[in-house]
């Protein structure tokens, strides 16, 4: 009967979960860069994906949304699978990840964020525009909506690429190492902007690097080191005793200043 009660407890977590992923396993070669990986992100938070270089947090999140192929596993977003849910779900991938010579134009990246509505014919309206233009106001670039994507610099080319998310207008916005080689005013923008997703009753799922920033940011935190090491509230999970499980002895104490003692 027990059995049975916390078997229909993780059902229930997984229907409600923006994203529940069980089993997943993704092997680049002989090794396996995921293994066996059972997560369940919790709505209307947001989550910091913890771990070493080489940990799998980038492939998770990767091998999560199909863009990589894993061997194993299952991914549901509220209870369905994840092709029926993608229109609730914006991507920002990693920023060294994209082609930065490709001539666009800044608005028309973030155009790229209204593909569901602009349809086959592509026909863009005045109130697509708008949509544009508001999401660039709402990260300091509504001024560069006519630059080309490539005369930026990377600050600016990871706060264009945070408006296209915007403009899908998600559930749940899932980011990939957002803050790597920004400046510190675009740090503050990009966490202002995810917090308001945050308040609006949006989940946030970030890969990050630093460790000093995740209490200030986070509500919850991920550790994995290619398998998981432990999910829950920042308080209780980003511990020196769990992040020495993640990192080993590539971690130093001074690392874990900003974790609790325990």
């Amino acid at each position: 009967m027990a059995l049975e009660l916390v078997g229909r407890a993780r059902i229930e977590d997984a229907v409600e979960s923006p994203l529940a992923i069980r089993g997943l396993t993704v092997s680049y070669g002989e090794k396996p860069a995921v293994f066996s990986v059972d997560v369940q992100f919790q709505r209307g938070q947001m989550t910091a994906i913890v771990g070493p270089n080489g940990a799998g947090k980038s492939t998770l999140l990767k091998a999560a949304l199909g863009i990589i192929r894993p061997l194993s596993g299952q991914v549901t977003s509220y209870g369905r699978p994840l092709d029926e849910m993608r229109a609730r779900i914006a991507y920002v991938p990693q920023r060294a990840s994209v082609d930065w010579d490709f001539p666009a134009r800044v608005c028309d990246v973030v155009m790229m964020g209204l593909y569901r509505d602009l349809g086959l014919l592509g026909r863009v309206r005045p109130t697509h525009r708008a949509r544009v233009t508001a999401c660039l106001e709402r990260v300091g670039m509504a001024g560069f909506a006519g630059r080309q994507i490539g005369q930026l610099s990377g600050g600016q080319q990871q706060r264009v690429f945070l408006a296209r998310a915007l403009a899908q207008d998600a559930d749940l916005y899932l980011l990939d190492e957002p803050f790597a080689g920004v400046d510190a005013a675009t740090e503050k923008a990009i966490i202002d902007v995810l917090k308001a997703l945050k308040a609006q009753g949006r989940t946030v799922v970030a890969v990050h690097h630093d460790l000093a920033t995740v209490p200030d940011y986070f509500d919850r935190v991920f550790l994995i080191n290619t398998t998981a090491i432990a999910e829950g509230p920042v308080a209780e999970v980003f511990t020196p005793a769990h992040l020495q499980a993640a990192y080993g002895g590539r971690l130093a104490l001074a690392q874990m200043g900003g974790a609790a003692a325990g």
